[in-house]
């Protein structure tokens, strides 16, 4: 019978990468006082729920699912709010995707 035996120096150089990542989360909804934002909503439904972004980036071009037409990729960073800076992507103006990074 074989054992599966790790070295201490592997063990600590996988804990020193995943305590040196930075942390990410995605999820689905994002929570804007009382209001909740979720992938699929349009930018205005957004900016109405969350106000006006601290900042807002052009990212560039992607297809659509079905690649007949381009859509513009916009990026929207709010906060931080308790030490978390929220993400938000859209294409053609509708929410893809709440991304969360620890402010450092």
């Amino acid at each position: 019978m074989k054992r599966d035996v790790t070295k201490p120096s592997q063990l600590a150089a996988l804990l020193g990468i995943v305590l040196l990542s930075p942390v990410v989360a995605s999820a689905e909804s994002l929570r804007c006082g009382s209001d909740l934002v979720s992938t699929g909503d349009r930018a205005f439904e957004v900016e109405r729920k969350c106000g006006e972004p601290q900042q807002r980036d052009f990212v560039g071009y992607t297809l659509s699912a079905n690649e007949r037409r381009e859509m513009a990729r916009e990026e929207w960073v709010y906060g931080p709010r308790n030490g978390v800076f929220s993400i938000l992507t859209f294409e053609g103006n509708r929410l893809v995707q709440i991304e969360t990074r620890r402010a450092h």
